[in-house]
């Protein structure tokens, strides 16, 4: 898919929640219900994926205040006699 049909697409889908949402306050109770069902599960997605990412990125990045111990090694040298 080229950027030009991608941001058509996503032009297309705004243009459709513009008018879901201009619709929104004569709509049954049935449909808003819905409506905001899918919102919700939308953000709770974009919530989840932030978490993800920043949990991943601080755990790969060093952002964290005490050094990993698994990544430290340690010269093991022999017993003095």
């Amino acid at each position: 898919m080229s950027p030009e049909e991608f941001l058509k697409e996503v032009q297309a889908i705004g243009e459709k929640f513009l008018l879901k949402l201009q619709k929104l306050p004569k709509a049954d109770p049935v449909e808003i219900v819905c409506f905001s069902v899918v919102l919700l599960f939308i953000a709770t997605v974009l919530v989840l994926m932030i978490i993800a990412c920043s949990c991943c990125c601080y755990s790969c990045c060093g952002c964290e205040e005490r050094p990993d111990p698994r990544h430290k090694k340690s010269r093991v040298r022999p017993a003095a006699h």
